[in-house]
């Protein structure tokens, strides 16, 4: 071990508590500066897997306009009855890059099984929807073709409604089902799957075929819109504008008119709440910063007084042959290592912190090595920084003074 590390090992540890204190403004701001960051990717890994559920590349059009709160849910409003099972399928094969396409009615409604009456979201859609959606039956089997051509009565019941409604998912198959007066045969009940990113919990919803709905249950025309799965996550502009042009085509939207349908992505959700995690990562930076610059002053006063209260032991190692350069370096050693101590047990803590934060809120682990070097090496720039000028006014003292007034 070099000799000015040595000495500079030595001195921090006869001056505990003015070390300590040069650490706190530099543990703090690597604290927060690895803690916010990680926690924001974290968070923005969640909206990514929770994305994913919605379905891949999955675009939507639907009826009203929809507009997204911070926290990322959806809320639609002015809702019209203009959009049609014309307008879904005109979408299907008129969009580009659509792979394939589903038209969904989405309604509150209570469901009946004996003497149990639950309120539910029923869903009423094309035989094609778990592939649109990713979602599939865990049990029994997702309508037909032919039962949706037929009108049949037939319903998939969401995992948290077969179980109010019959206790188990496996007791409900079979068993009959009413939406008011109109009975319904259960043929599956659709894996867990929880809330979406737009806060809908696809566990409470039931589906039935669309054509049963339309023309059995609701004698109506209009629908709520239409999933479409685009081949390519890139085809999403492209397929805003075409279904865009489509659906003000066939709702015979003049200029100055304004749009009685939405056109959106998953990416769309993301977007709002990727505005927050900036926000937040941003108060990061600034609060990390904060105290980084407090911790550095706090390192530079502490080095300036050590300096002053040592003269006499830098005279006499200048005396005894000690360079100017070795001066110098003691004390860039013991900056850094007070700098880099303070960061170190920041991001230590950070971590710590991290992976509590992450168990409570059931957010991924996200570690990244570069952000945690990044903290690491910021520290120790620190404190080089912070020791330069009280390590050159070390290496300049005058020896003959110091000797004659002994410090």
């Amino acid at each position: 071990m070099p000799l000015s590390l040595k000495i500079a090992l030595s001195s921090l540890r006869a001056h505990r508590l003015r070390t300590a204190l040069a650490m706190i403004g530099v543990l703090l701001g690597a604290l927060a500066l690895t803690g916010v960051q990680h926690v924001s990717r974290a968070m923005l890994e969640k909206t990514e897997v929770e994305t994913a559920k919605l379905g891949t590349n999955l675009f939507v059009a639907r009826t009203g306009q929809v507009s997204f709160r911070r926290t990322g849910t959806a809320r639609a409003r002015n809702e019209a009855r203009t959009f049609t099972l014309g307008d879904a399928r005109a979408l299907i094969s008129g969009v580009p890059s659509v792979v394939r396409g589903v038209p969904f009615v989405e309604t509150t409604m209570p469901v009946r099984a004996g003497d149990i009456k639950i309120p539910c979201q029923l869903v009423a859609t094309w035989p094609d929807y778990p592939l649109v959606r990713n979602f599939t039956p865990e049990h029994g089997r997702f309508f037909t073709t032919e039962e949706e051509n037929d009108r049949q009565r037939v319903v998939v019941l969401g995992a948290k409604i077969a179980d109010r409604l019959f206790g188990s998912a496996a007791k409900a198959m079979g068993q009959q089902v009413f939406f008011y007066r109109a009975g319904a045969r259960v043929v599956g009940v659709m894996e867990t799957k929880g809330a979406d990113i737009s806060g809908t919990d696809q566990d409470e919803q039931v589906f039935v075929p669309i054509s049963t709905y339309l023309r059995r249950f609701a004698n109506q025309d209009w629908i709520t819109g239409v999933y479409l799965q685009l081949d390519t996550p890139t085809a999403y502009i492209s397929a805003k504008e075409a279904a865009t042009a489509i659906l003000r085509q066939r709702h015979d939207l003049g200029t100055g008119k304004a749009d009685d349908f939405s056109v959106l992505t998953a990416r769309d959700t993301m977007q709002v709440q990727q505005q927050a995690l900036d926000l937040v990562q941003t108060l990061g930076l600034i609060s990390s910063s904060i105290s980084f610059a407090v911790g550095g002053l706090g390192i530079l006063s502490i080095m300036v007084l050590l300096v002053r209260t040592r003269r006499l032991e830098i005279g006499v190692r200048r005396a005894v042959g000690a360079r100017r350069i070795d001066i110098i370096r003691q004390f860039m050693f013991e900056a850094a290592l007070m700098a880099g101590t303070g960061g170190g047990l920041g991001v230590i803590l950070a971590l710590l912190l991290l992976v509590v934060i992450c168990r409570i809120a059931g957010l991924p682990l996200v570690i990244e090595p570069l952000l945690v070097l990044g903290s690491l090496a910021g520290s120790v720039a620190l404190g080089l920084a912070a020791g330069a000028y009280p390590a050159w006014q070390a290496a300049h003292i005058e020896i003959l003074e110091v000797l004659k007034n002994k410090g």
